[in-house]
């Protein structure tokens, strides 16, 4: 491995150990209607998410919710004695992609058959801490000043 692919993995390894993700594989439900309930809870608390996810009457809410109380545990195992409402965790992340279709056939009129796709979905959820990443942003602003002035320093 070239030293710059090398470099650039230990960052994006570096930048996942401060992720806190649950993965949802194969759900039977078509990626179009988990969207829908995902769109409402991104960026949302997490404690506003749960409230809603739990009233929400649509039939993937269950699924989710259940996804987003283990992105939790995963961030409780990561950061053991601290709190949930200390660190002000939000829905940093979440997306829908398309899983495996099966293929059925109908029976139609006339000696015909219709196809029928049973779709499925796969859903990656992202939860973070509001905290860290204000933490984080006045880190990077001192870095790129201190790069600034040791800049003009050399010119």
């Amino acid at each position: 491995m070239g030293t710059r692919k090398h470099i650039s993995s230990i960052d994006r390894q570096e930048k996942r150990e401060n992720l806190y993700m649950a993965k949802l594989m194969n759900c039977p439900s078509s990626p179009r209607k988990m969207r829908l309930v995902a769109d409402i809870i991104r960026g949302k608390n997490v404690e506003q998410a749960l409230h809603i996810l739990k009233n929400c009457n649509k039939e993937v809410a269950p699924k989710l919710y259940k996804l987003l109380l283990s992105a939790i545990s995963n961030w409780q195992n990561k950061n053991e004695g601290e709190k949930m409402e200390d660190n002000n965790l939000y829905v940093k992340e979440i997306f829908v992609d398309e899983g495996k279709t099966l293929k059925r056939i109908q029976p139609a009129p006339k000696g015909m058959a219709h196809k029928i796709r049973k779709r499925s979905n796969h859903v990656t959820l992202i939860i973070n801490s509001r905290n860290n990443e204000i933490n984080n942003y006045d880190n990077d602003v001192k870095e790129n000043t201190k790069e600034k002035i040791e800049e003009n320093i050399n010119n």
